[in-house]
């Protein structure tokens, strides 16, 4: 027998507990007795499927319904709750066996038939109507129903029969009472008796409930003559905020012995809300911007517009030469033999299908830099932008332009992307072949055996890492350089402490070492600040330089780190070579590093050369900071992040083909043997893997730990904080810090913006929020402020519905500012 799958075993549990509903033995709870009706009645009713043993269902039947967190079966003077219209009770299996693999097969079939022929199915035919007092748009009707009120959990528990209901409250974070009830109307216009045979819902539910006075069903029919009417109530009694559609069928026969069926479809959405979710909702439908037909001139002549002021001074000349490369001629060929895959004799193209070696290092990343600008939207402008404000953008444009201008005018405005950044890492591939970074980028195999090694004796600035041998030994290597020429790398999951065992590097080897250069970056100027503020915890402002790009917004340096950068006023300033070089230790971003490439900063001052998120950056991003500023004889390059944590970002589908989507550190860790392990033990000298995490709580780390780490990571997080809520009253599982909440909501979007939002998710969450502020100290719990939580949404719109609510929210804590909560 093949064995099912539990989503199969479900389904066959469903239709058993179908089967003796509509036998009207729902109230039977013996195992025995179950047992034999399974084994006797319903197991064995059809030839063609064998169903399993008795046993698997009633693991999910109990499983389903016993549990003190979860519902409990409906018993049969309940209504209805599934969707499926009450039935004519009867005890005979041979009258209950039409409805369940029957009911499931109609709608398999109708469903198909819908996705080709929904006008056919939702349309009246055969003089049958079904109406409602609500409108039917396309056979459908979408339903507002509003939250009656807001129960909390106490008031909801002391009242009689709401099991159910107050159980969905502590998985909901508050309870909604959602109730409509809707009258659907079948009508026969014809001139003939029509039978009215059959109708259900054509997948289950959970709120919604069918009746009809003479419990139509296969077996009990009923005729509807010429002119005569017939009611169904449809009610909706439900706990959960979100949008919730049920399709309906309903069958028909002009004839019972003779006449073929016919069906009607209709569908019925229930958008439930609170007065919340009201204030949320969309504020004008949504309609797409219709842009006019515009074909751009080939010939025009393009008058330059007027530049901003300089937000920077620069002392530090350009002494190398930045070129523009320019996307050569031959890529759009290249680029068509590729998206076609045709043969072609073109060396580029074999050099891109090759893998990475020193020898083709910097044309194939070159070629693959133009793949991706190629990816890219080309396009030119004529003024410039001075500055960006909340809703406005400030341009400047040539006089010439300003004196033709009349108020009202139209313009079709063109972007383009700035290629200085594509530029930089251009000219890192070549410098990375020209100073020679092939010891590096594609290092030996470490002698065998390995030598032995005098590590440092360190005391260290945070005493904690001495806690933690792997943090330890990191510093201890890095400091002795044991892994030059060869970059050494430090790697772990979120919360190992990678960057504070980067930080603790630094500074010892500030101490340690007279002479030293320091140059540390990272991929983001977020994670580039971070590395700063920790840097200069122990070591001398005066010895610490943040350098910025002139792009960055003054408003977004952060207020401790603006005296040691080169933020001066609302200007940057790019102070001359020499005063650079005074500095022990300078922080960038990778790209921003390339002002000191372009400021021909000597090659070998920069003895070190530290990559804190190594794992988010393009290999030529990664470089930059290394071409033409660090001399690979002696200089040491210092590597942490994690390969298994997300990687570049990149556009060109070709690019990723041909690997650039791999970063330096996992080229690194996976083609190398001395970044491998060897009997089960990573080499100390060349990679240190962190062990021990200080965030999580060990529920958190168990997937990841399994699917990634080898199962080698370690709990280490402070067990008071790390179990701060875990036996908050509304988690489903005490000691199981997390929630995953469904939420049946319906993306959206409204007037002319493109981005989504749910309102319903907006809904619960900000029912989670009042929640957790509402137990602020109470019932054990630690104190919680609106600092400490922070959300995370995928999409803009959504970001300012989340920010909207909390506004809303606001009014029922006084005292708290919700505005703290970081929305992200």
């Amino acid at each position: 027998m093949v064995k099912q799958t539990l989503k199969e075993l479900r389904q066959i549990g469903l239709d058993f507990y179908e089967y003796l509903k509509e036998t009207n033995r729902t109230s039977i709870t013996d195992k025995e007795r179950l047992k034999e009706i399974y084994n006797t009645e319903f197991r064995n009713r059809t030839s063609d499927v064998r169903d399993p043993r008795f046993c698997s269902v009633h693991a999910l039947y109990v499983d389903q319904w016993s549990s003190s967190r979860r519902p409990r079966p409906p018993d049969q003077r309940e209504e209805t709750a599934a969707g499926v219209s009450s039935v004519q009770e009867s005890s005979s299996p041979d009258q209950a066996e039409i409805g369940v693999r029957v009911r499931r097969k109609l709608a398999c079939d109708l469903l198909k038939k819908l996705k080709i022929q929904r006008a056919e199915f939702t349309s009246d035919k055969h003089g049958i109507r079904i109406t409602s007092e609500e409108l039917f748009t396309d056979g459908k009707i979408r339903l507002c129903v509003e939250s009656l009120s807001e129960v909390s959990h106490s008031e909801h528990s002391s009242k009689p029969n709401n099991d159910k209901k107050s159980l969905i409250e502590n998985v909901n974070c508050f309870l909604v009472c959602l109730q409509y009830t809707l009258y659907l109307n079948i009508e026969n216009t014809s001139s003939q008796t029509v039978h009215f045979i059959y109708y259900t819902a054509l997948h289950w539910l959970q709120f919604f409930s069918l009746e009809d006075e003479h419990r139509v069903t296969k077996t009990n029919p009923l005729a509807l003559d010429p002119g005569k009417n017939y009611e169904i109530k449809v009610k909706f009694n439900g706990s959960a905020i979100g949008f919730h559609p049920v399709t309906l069928a309903f069958e028909f026969k002009p004839d019972l012995t003779s006449s073929t069926s016919f069906h009607i479809v209709r569908f019925i959405e229930a958008h439930c809300m609170t007065s919340l979710g009201k204030e949320l909702a969309p504020a004008a439908p949504y309609k797409p911007r219709s842009l006019p037909a515009w074909t751009p001139p080939t010939d025009l002549t393009i008058v330059d517009g007027l530049p901003p002021e300089g937000m920077s001074v620069m002392k530090l000349k350009n002494e190398v030469e930045l070129k523009p490369y320019r996307i050569p001629d031959f890529m759009n060929p290249l680029l068509t033999a590729l998206k076609l895959q045709t043969s072609s004799n073109d060396k580029r193209k074999a050099v891109l299908e090759a893998s990475l070696t020193w020898e083709n290092y910097a044309e194939k990343f070159k070629l693959m830099l133009f793949l991706e600008e190629l990816q890219m939207d080309k396009k030119k402008y004529c003024g410039y932008v001075h500055s960006v404000q909340l809703d406005r953008v400030k341009l400047g444009f040539s006089s010439e332009l300003l004196q033709i201008f009349i108020e009202g005018m139209k313009f079709n405005i063109e972007f383009t992307i700035n290629r200085l950044t594509l530029r930089i890492q251009h000219r890192a591939a070549e410098f990375a072949v020209r100073s020679g970074l092939a010891p590096v980028l594609f290092p030996a195999a470490p002698p065998s055996p390995a030598p032995p090694q005098n590590l440092p004796d360190l005391k260290l600035f945070d005493r904690n890492l001495e806690r933690n041998p792997e943090q330890y030994q990191a510093v201890q290597h890095i400091v002795a350089g044991s892994s030059k020429p060869a970059p050494y790398l430090v790697f772990g999951p979120p919360g190992t402490g990678k960057t504070v065992t980067v930080v603790e590097a630094i500074k010892q080897i500030e101490k340690c070492k007279a002479n030293c250069h320091i140059l540390a970056c990272a991929p983001s100027n977020s994670a580039a600040d971070l590395l700063c503020k920790k840097i200069r915890d122990h070591v001398d402002e005066s010895l610490v330089f943040r350098m910025y790009a002139s792009s960055r917004d003054p408003e977004l340096v952060p207020e401790e780190l603006k005296a040691c950068s080169n933020l001066v006023g609302d200007c940057y300033v790019f102070p001359a070579k020499e005063k650079l070089m005074e500095y022990k230790i300078v922080v960038t971003t990778l790209l921003t590093a390339g002002r000191l490439v372009s400021g021909n900063i000597p090659m070998g001052h920069f003895t070190h050369v530290f990559v804190d998120e190594a794992g988010h950056a393009v290999e030529t991003e990664c470089i930059v900071p290394l071409a033409g500023l660090l001399n690979p004889e002696s200089g040491q390059v210092v590597l942490a992040g994690d390969p298994k944590q997300l990687g570049p970002i990149i556009r060109s589908p070709l690019a990723l083909k041909f690997g650039m989507g791999l970063s330096l550190l996992e080229r690194l860790m996976t083609n190398f043997p001395l970044y491998q392990k060897n009997n089960d033990m990573f080499d100390n000298r060349f990679v240190t893997k962190l062990l021990r995490n200080y965030r999580s709580h060990p529920a958190i780390l168990e997937i990841p730990n399994e699917l990634f780490y080898e199962r080698e990571l370690q709990a280490c997080a402070d067990e008071y904080q790390r179990n701060f809520y875990c036996n908050w009253e509304h988690l489903p599982k005490r000691g199981f810090p997390i929630i995953f909440h469904g939420v049946t909501g319906l993306d959206d979007r409204e007037s002319s913006s493109p981005s989504f939002f749910n309102t319903a998710e907006v809904e619960v969450l900000m029912g989670y929020v009042r929640k957790l502020l509402e137990t602020d100290g109470k019932k054990g719990h630690a104190k919680l402020s609106p600092r400490d939580i922070g959300i995370i949404a995928p999409y803009r719109k959504q970001v300012q519905k989340i920010r909207k609510g909390l506004h809303i929210v606001q009014k029922d804590f006084k005292f708290k500012a919700l505005s703290e909560i970081k929305v992200g």
